[in-house]
């Protein structure tokens, strides 16, 4: 995987990143993105199983360790450990088509998605404060509206949309600012089923105003943006980064 070269400076230079759900997809792409801007990224993923894959591939720059963002306990020690922290990039997530109509799946989509990422929030505040550093979350166009076979992941994104704003608020006082991105049809593991099945590919692409699959690395100059100083009056924002699908 490579990152636009738009995304290669020292705008980053000692700064220190975690990008929570960082071994794959989306999070890798943002890692790869903050390791090539300069900053020292470390970046985690669920199970040993994630981060032996992400080690085993030419990621230069990144740390990788195991997190279990379920784990309140995992989460603050994991924080605890760290040495430094200016930025906190919350990709971790998972979705259950077909199966989140299912009360016990619902409930563990929404603890990964939403509960994780309050988690993780409250956890790296202290540090951030220190640094006044920010967050920047994993929003989704499903934020925006319904998706029938994944209410738990739908519900779960709304509530990062209105966690975000909330925190956002909370958290000004410390200087921390809180913002979101909300990616719209990306190419990853994720929807390769979506890409792959030319039927319902088709309307995602006509509607799609630019007419293609975005891609991680489309992401992760947004999340890059909201994490500078040039963006330093922005908070509370929800960036939607979907080639114009919210508004065909």
């Amino acid at each position: 995987m490579t990152v636009n070269s738009s995304n290669s400076s020292d705008r980053f230079s000692g700064k220190y990143v975690v990008v929570v759900g960082g071994t794959s997809g989306i999070g890798l792409a943002i890692a790869q993105a903050f390791a090539n801007a300069g900053a020292r990224v470390k970046a985690t993923g669920a199970t040993d199983a994630e981060v032996s894959q992400a080690w085993s591939h030419d990621n230069t720059g990144i740390d990788f360790e195991a997190l279990d963002v379920q784990s309140e306990s995992s989460v603050k020690g994991f924080f605890n450990l760290q040495e430094k922290l200016d930025v906190l990039i919350n990709c971790a997530g998972v979705i259950k088509r077909g199966e989140e109509h299912d009360p016990e799946t619902f409930a563990k989509v929404i603890d990964i998605n939403l509960n994780g990422t309050m988690r993780t929030c409250s956890a790296a505040l202290p540090m951030l404060t220190k640094s006044r550093g920010c967050i920047v979350n994993t929003a989704s166009m499903l934020s925006f509206f319904g998706g029938s076979l994944v209410p738990g992941y739908s519900a779960s994104k709304g509530g990062i949309a209105q966690l975000t704003k909330s925190l956002a608020i909370a958290y000004a006082k410390a200087g921390v600012r809180v913002n979101a991105v909300a990616p719209g049809w990306i190419a990853t593991p994720l929807t390769k089923a979506l890409q792959e099945d030319e039927e319902r590919s088709k309307p995602i692409l006509s509607r799609t105003p630019m007419g293609r699959w975005g891609t991680p690395e489309d992401i992760a100059g947004p999340v890059l943006f909201l994490a500078s100083n040039g963006a330093e009056f922005v908070t509370g924002v929800i960036l939607p980064v979907d080639g114009g699908y919210l508004i065909n």
